[in-house]
């Protein structure tokens, strides 16, 4: 499995940040003429938000590297050896592709609306239909079940932290979102926030 894994898993995660944040970015920028990223460098909650989400990203390709370079390398991300079972790797493989079979429809559905992070500027549509309506942040879900999945799959210290900050970076982003568009729909966001709940 490990051998198959060094092969596989840049693939899958070239394919996880070109389907769920660089094909949507271009798609929408060609749509609209719009940047949907909206992270900058000011001193703000959500830059700063911004800015520990890539070096997240850094590290999550950091740790694919480390593994695939082999036994040697990847030690010194210290492995979870009990952790390291057939089963818990296959369900790791299942999580990881739900999760970009979830983000592409999440994606899809959203069109125009795609952002990454907060625009203040550019008033978006609230996209409440199809998995929206199951999920009020179905993106953030695919991302938290894709980590939690490739954790399974190369258990280790690293991506244990990884996963876990994940989540709570995640946790902080959802609610500066839902300030906002409470702020931006109002009565709307309200109501939907009534029938879909945070995640799932």
């Amino acid at each position: 499995m490990d051998h198959f894994l060094r092969i596989y898993l840049p693939i899958y995660l070239v394919a996880y940040l070109v389907l769920a944040f660089v094909w949507p970015t271009y798609k929408t920028w060609k749509a609209t003429g719009i940047n949907p990223v909206t992270f900058g460098k000011a001193d703000t909650a959500h830059d700063y938000i911004g800015w520990v989400m890539k070096c997240l990203m850094a590290l999550l390709l950091l740790m694919v590297i480390g593994f695939c370079m082999g036994s040697t390398v990847y030690r010194y991300l210290m492995p979870i050896g009990y952790l390291e079972m057939p089963w818990l790797q296959m369900t790791g493989l299942v999580l990881v592709h739900l999760a970009l079979v979830w983000i592409a429809i999440a994606q899809y559905q959203m069109q125009n609306s795609w952002r990454i992070g907060i625009d203040e500027v550019n008033k978006t549509e609230l996209r409440t239909k199809g998995i929206f309506s199951i999920s009020r942040n179905p993106i953030f879900l695919g991302m938290i079940v894709s980590m939690l999945g490739l954790f399974l799959l190369i258990p280790n210290a690293l991506g244990f932290c990884l996963t876990l900050l994940t989540y709570f970076v995640i946790q902080i982003q959802i609610r500066l979102e839902e300030a906002f568009l409470e702020k931006q729909h109002g009565a709307v966001y309200q109501g939907y926030k009534q029938r879909a709940r945070r995640l799932i």
